[in-house]
This record gives C-alpha cells, sequence and structure tokens, in this order.
C-alpha cells in the first residue's frame, strides 16, 4: 500500500512539473515569436514609408492651404494621413511663444529642438526650427533669438505621436521660452490663444534640411530604418528557437533522470 501511495505521489508530482514546463515553454515561446512578428510588421510599415516619402519628394510641394483642404477633402483616418507631404510656407512668425523641447541628442550631447508659431492668413501652425545644445545646468536654457517677420521656406509634414508620460505637464505659469517634455498641439494652442486667435493645426511642419532658417536639422523621417526592424525580427525568432529547443532538452534529460530515480525506488522500498 505504503508502495502505491509513493508512485501516486510520484506521478502526480511529475504531472504539475510537466504541466509547469509546458505553460513555461509556450507562454515564453509565444512571447518571443509575438516580438519577431511586430518587429517584422514594423520593418514591412517603414519600407511602405520610404518607398511613400520618395515617390512625395519628387512632387512639387503644396502650400499650407492646399495641405489643409487635402486632409479634409481625403479625411485621412491611416497612419499615412498626410505625414511626409512636402510643403512650402509664406507665413509670419511669431516670437512671443518659443518651445524648446527637453532631452533631445546630437552626438552625445543633450539639447533641445526649437519650435515657434507660423501664422499665415487662414491657419498657425508649430514649425519645428531644429536642434540647439543645452548646458549641463539644468536651469539655464539656450539663448535663442526667436524669428520674427514673414518668411518664405520649404519643410515636411510630421504628425506628431504622442509617447507616454508619467506626468502631465504643466502649463499654468508659462515663462518664455518653454521647456516642454513632449509636444501637444491642443494644450499649446489653449496656451497661446490670447494672442494667436487661430488653433494650431494638428501636425508640425519640420523645416527642409537644406534651408538654412533656423538651426541645426538632425532630423530624419524614420529614427530606425526598416533594416533593422526586419534584424531585429530574425534575432527574437532565433531566440524563440533556441528557447524551444533547449526546453526540449531539458524535458528530455528531467525524463531521463525520473525514470532512473523510478527504477530505483521499488529497490530502495524493499531494503527498508
Amino acid at each position: 500500500m505504503e508502495t502505491i501511495n509513493k508512485r501516486k505521489k510520484i506521478f502526480t508530482q511529475s504531472l504539475i512539473r510537466s504541466a509547469l514546463w509546458l505553460g513555461l515553454t509556450i507562454i515564453v515561446f509565444a512571447g518571443l515569436v509575438k516580438l519577431s512578428f511586430w518587429q517584422y510588421n514594423r520593418g514591412f510599415e517603414k519600407e511602405k514609408r520610404a518607398i511613400r516619402i520618395t515617390q512625395l519628394n519628387q512632387q512639387s510641394p503644396l502650400t499650407l492651404s492646399e495641405i489643409v483642404k487635402l486632409s479634409q477633402d481625403k479625411q485621412f483616418t491611416g497612419k499615412e494621413s498626410i505625414n511626409d507631404f512636402p510643403v512650402t510656407i509664406t507665413g509670419q512668425f511669431n516670437d512671443d511663444f518659443v518651445f524648446l523641447l527637453d532631452n533631445q541628442v546630437e552626438n552625445n550631447s543633450l539639447g533641445y529642438r526649437v519650435f515657434q508659431v507660423v501664422q499665415t492668413p487662414t491657419n498657425s501652425v508649430l514649425i519645428n526650427l531644429g536642434w540647439v545644445q543645452g548646458s549641463i545646468d539644468r536651469s539655464i536654457l539656450p539663448d535663442v533669438t526667436p524669428l520674427n517677420g514673414q518668411h518664405n521656406f520649404r519643410g515636411h509634414v510630421r504628425i506628431i505621436e504622442q509617447g507616454i508620460m508619467l506626468t502631465a505637464q504643466d502649463f499654468t505659469q508659462p515663462s518664455w521660452p518653454l521647456r516642454v517634455q513632449q509636444i501637444e498641439l491642443d494644450k499649446f494652442s489653449a496656451l497661446i490663444s490670447p494672442l494667436i486667435d487661430k488653433p494650431l493645426l494638428p501636425f508640425v511642419i519640420y523645416v527642409d534640411p537644406e534651408d538654412n532658417l533656423g538651426y541645426k536639422k538632425n532630423w530624419h523621417p524614420m529614427v530606425m530604418p526598416a533594416e533593422k526592424h526586419f534584424g531585429y525580427a530574425f534575432q527574437w525568432a532565433a531566440l524563440a528557437t533556441a528557447w524551444l529547443i533547449l526546453m526540449i532538452c531539458l524535458r528530455i534529460k528531467t525524463q531521463k533522470s525520473a525514470r532512473v530515480s523510478s527504477k530505483n525506488a521499488p529497490d530502495a522500498l524493499q531494503n527498508i
């Protein structure tokens, strides 16, 4: 009787270990495969976007009014929308409001991106003028001379993707130039509304790198090219395969050890 109970206990423990092994193997494997597919899809999206940017740059730039009309007429809903469209702008820079986007790195140097508002007869839009270096002392902001007067320049439309922020930005007592952690066009519109009656358009214009207006133009349409995403997809897939092989090998090894132990158990019980 004692031998039967012992075997039942060993069998139950084996079932539990098998279930835990199977669950852990599937969860980790599925997670790695999911990451691989996610990176592959991102690479595919970037590849399509790169082709689209090339095609758009071969076209004549639109005016800001044409961009707005195009957006309204087509009522874009996908990620592409009017993103990356080349645009030419003639407008008045407002020197009352300068936004400094914090934590922008260039060649291991920490700095800011400088944004100002341009007004046209029908619209107001936020303009990315480029990168300036910051001070080691975080209380000291860079010495930026705001642009003013009317300018004609070229740029590209950029749809701003909102990142995760632990705390909301507080603009109840702004001082200019205003250091910000993220571009939030709705809040910026409310902030400048006393002097600018037209709300900011729901996108930003990045000044063309070949234009001498502004500061250092160190941006690229895509921070990470499609090739890197495909490389990461392969790495995650390789890790998933390696994990599966490792877990199968460990399972075979533990089963062999368990069989040896179960064979020795009856002999040990007989000797008691």
